[in-house]
């Protein structure tokens, strides 16, 4: 699993958790519904880190606290390498 699925799985279990909507946390977190609704549809790849802190502090956590869960204990990082 790579970074950003995890991170969408850690959203979607803290939604669950806290019995909200999407629409409900973007407004808490105060970003775009469309931001959060694309990533965690997977239209979009990756999610600012500051978006993801305002999403902590909307659900009253620490952001060490997001990613102190065992759905990022087996991440896979690929290194990209460039062309020469």
């Amino acid at each position: 699993m790579d970074l950003s699925e995890a991170i969408r799985i850690r959203i979607n279990n803290l939604i669950t958790e806290k019995d909200i909507t999407i629409y409900k946390l973007s407004m808490l977190a105060g970003i775009s519904r469309t931001t959060l609704s694309k990533f965690l549809g997977g239209e979009t790849k990756y999610l600012r880190i500051d978006i993801i802190e305002y999403i902590c502090e909307a659900l009253q956590m620490k952001l060490k606290d997001f990613f102190d869960d065992p759905v990022f204990d087996n991440i896979d990082i690929v290194e990209k390498q460039e062309k020469q």
